[in-house]
């Protein structure tokens, strides 16, 4: 059991460590290419805080833990909306200028109720994921078009501060992508070695174990960006973040599992599937033009992220 624990820590240490290495080598790749910064912050930065939850619910769905990545991917995405969003309001209250971060929200939410579509049989089949890889294919490429023909300087300006300095050297920047990978692989591999243990010894279902400690852990990387953003006032880049990491969490990461070996939802409770869109429908009218995500909001946010982790393990 103590083992167990050393390892879920340790894999949680790599895994941070592994997508900061992804985020910084990629991004500083991009800029050297030309990439335009808000293009970067919603494809590339999403990618690399998004890239502990795909390795994590790949290396589990190869070693027949399936249900641990859906427990993960559910989980990590309440925790992004709720925890997250609202540790950054209370940093700092935040303030969403982008049109196209409204149009994200919009998607966020759709691909939510077509995963609760897709699971209402309590099956998702390699056929259904596979649609939703080619719909995270399609997503990435319309949301680098859009990205491309968004007019917003200060928007733009709020991205371009949040990426690595670009003046880093190409062999440091590769040695960084490549070390982030290494680490992201070895931090899945222990994570989920550990989670399994534990949850085997306590008892527990490998779904309520992906909907909490895995689920906090692998979204360390977006906490970590998203507060920081919210010091720096660049209420776009947090919500940013967010939103691009669930829907890749969905049309992605689930999708590629799916195909791997298809998921079975018996061990998800009905409430948690409907705290995922909650959360997400709840999320809109605190985006809307002119409004602040404000600190009281934020901690409610919180608070009722507490309540549904004490649920979760009641």
């Amino acid at each position: 059991m103590f083992l167990a624990v050393i390892s879920i820590l340790a894999g949680l240490v790599l895994l941070a460590l592994g997508a900061e290495g992804l985020v910084r080598g990629s991004s500083s790749i991009a800029l050297r290419m030309g990439v335009a910064p808000l293009v970067i912050g919603l494809t590339v930065v999403a990618f690399g805080t998004g890239s502990p939850e795909i390795v994590v619910s790949v290396q589990a769905a190869i070693s027949g833990n399936s249900d641990l990545a859906l427990g993960n991917i559910v989980g990590s995405n309440i925790c992004n909306l709720a925890l997250i969003l609202g540790v950054a309001a209370i940093a700092r209250p935040l303030h969403v200028r982008s049109a196209l971060l409204h149009r994200e929200v919009r998607l966020m939410i759709a691909v939510t109720l077509l995963l609760g579509v897709l699971l209402y049989d309590g099956t998702l089949s390699r056929l259904e994921g596979a649609a939703l890889a080619i719909g995270a294919v399609l997503y990435t490429v319309g949301t680098y078009w859009a990205a491309r023909k968004d007019r917003d300087k200060a928007v733009a300006a709020q991205f371009a501060q949040s990426l690595p300095d670009p003046q880093s050297s190409r062999a440091r920047s590769v040695a960084l992508v490549l070390g982030g990978f290494a680490g992201l692989l070895v931090g899945a591999h222990v994570l989920v070695s550990g989670a399994v243990t534990i949850a085997q010894a306590m008892g527990m279902s490998q779904v309520v174990i992906g909907l909490t400690v895995i689920a906090i852990g692998t979204s360390l990387p977006e906490l970590a960006t998203s507060v920081v953003a919210a010091l720096r006032n660049d209420a776009d880049v947090a919500f940013g973040n967010v939103l691009g990491s669930n829907i890749l969490n969905i049309l992605l990461v689930l999708g590629l599992v799916a195909m791997i070996r298809p998921i079975s939802s018996a061990g998800l409770r009905p409430h948690d599937l409907g705290m995922m869109l909650g959360t997400a429908i709840i999320i809109y009218p605190l985006m809307w033009r002119g409004r602040i995500l404000n600190r009281w909001e934020g901690t409610l946010l919180v608070l009722g992220y507490a309540a549904y982790i004490a649920s979760a393990l009641v």
